[in-house]
């Protein structure tokens, strides 16, 4: 005959499984968004991504801020993913457009060793090229691992906000144009969330505002989302659908060409310009080769990049119809009002030279096939800032008026934001 059991026992039992339901009630609702099939498929997904994007590295050098420098054999870098690029041999440098030969520039950090991780010394041997390296804490950062490396569509407009994107900007437009030239001012603004940039730079634009929108774009960029820092970093960009599907950040996608083995996209520009102290800038050159219709890229003091292949492209396959100028802040309104997140230094233009940002700029109209150098023309200076009201104002460097079929309009822009 079975014992039975104490009364004492019996609470025992029932509190200890009441606990146990307890406990795995908690649980439950802990775990409630874990879903370990979708997170193996994404982490699947990422894993896949950083194999495309980091290839076989002849030597690492990692760079004083972290990051990592691949050097990496020239004919394995991105761009030859590209299904219409395979097999494309990297062409021999072009000529240099008419009236755009190098002269040195004495604030250019191009001869301060233009990027940190060139600080040691150390470079990559000739035929290769230098990527840094993408880390899964740089994709875990983006939106979608399908997002990573591409911005927001339809970033660029001709009004100033659009989005919660904010801008200062010249322009000129309504010809055909081959070319764009700017130095411009390097600082380090505040970003105020890590979803928010701010950035200086061109734009070499074509096609409608749509989603047919062509564009080349080159310049300095502080994106914490991006980078995982606040360091302000060299960068370039490229879409043929208004930001849709196509083109991307740096290397982070097949497209751009790179033929330098001493300038990575994506890494840390040092030294950057301080309030009433020194300034620095960087050179930036983007013009249309006559010969084979690629678009290339100059930077600092007489570093040819690499390019942007014409067949990647629709309307700028021919020219660009309007180039601007300027700079660009995200605003998302984290705490309810305008973001703190600057543009340019962070200061208004009326105080004038090493505490306004600025840039000088220039974009030629030659035709492809010009051997005359082109005519210079000088406008007023134009300001673009955020106004204090947390507004923003947009000024056009508008193109004056010449006899010539060859001219150049050079403005000089003060690019920033409210404190």
């Amino acid at each position: 005959m079975a014992a039975s059991a104490s009364p004492s026992a019996v609470v025992v039992l029932v509190l200890l499984v009441a606990l146990l339901l307890a406990g795995l009630a908690t649980a439950a609702n802990q775990t409630q968004g874990f879903r370990p099939g979708e997170e193996l498929r994404r982490y699947r997904r990422v894993q896949a991504l950083l194999r495309r994007l980091n290839k076989p590295a002849l030597r690492t050098i990692q760079s004083p801020d972290g990051d990592l420098i691949d050097c990496v054999a020239a004919h394995l870098q991105p761009a030859f993913d590209h299904p219409r690029l395979r097999g494309h041999r990297r062409l021999d440098p072009p000529v240099r457009p008419k009236g755009h030969q190098h002269r040195p520039n004495p604030n250019d950090t191009a001869d301060a060793g233009v990027q940190l991780w060139a600080a040691s010394g150390e470079s990559c041997p000739e035929g290769s090229v230098p990527i840094r390296r993408t880390t899964e804490a740089d994709v875990l950062r983006a939106s979608s691992v399908r997002r990573f490396g591409r911005a927001p569509a339809a970033r660029v407009r001709r009004d100033s906000v659009s989005g919660g994107h904010e801008h200062a900007v010249g322009y000129v437009a309504g010809d055909e144009y081959y070319g764009a030239k700017a130095s411009i001012n390097v600082w380090a603004p505040k970003v105020s969330t890590a979803s928010e940039f701010s950035l200086s730079q061109i734009w070499v634009i074509a096609g409608s505002f749509g989603n047919d929108l062509n564009t080349i774009e080159a310049g300095w960029q502080v994106s914490p989302q991006l980078y995982g820092d606040n360091s302000p970093r060299f960068f370039t960009y490229w879409t043929t659908d208004a930001y849709q599907t196509t083109g991307c950040y740096n290397l982070l996608c097949s497209g751009f060409i790179q033929t330098n083995s001493r300038i990575a996209m994506g890494a840390a520009i040092s030294p950057t310009s301080a309030y009433n102290a020194g300034q620095f800038d960087i050179s930036l050159l983007v013009w249309k080769d006559p010969n084979h219709g690629n678009w290339w890229l100059e930077f600092g003091n007489g570093e040819l990049v690499g390019y942007w292949p014409s067949l990647l492209f629709s309307h700028l396959a021919s020219h660009a119809s309007m180039v601007q100028f300027g700079g660009e802040v995200v605003n998302t309104r984290a705490s309810g009002s305008h973001t703190a997140t600057q543009m340019g230094s962070g200061h208004f233009a009326g105080e004038g030279f090493g505490k306004a940002s600025y840039w000088t700029t220039a974009t030629s109209r030659s035709p492809p096939d010009s051997t005359s150098p082109p005519t210079t023309q000088t406008a007023t200076t134009s300001r673009a800032a955020l106004t204090p009201s947390g507004g923003t104002t947009s000024t056009t460097a508008g193109r004056a008026g010449t006899s010539s079929a060859r001219s150049m309009h050079r403005h000089r822009m003060l690019c920033l934001a409210e404190d």
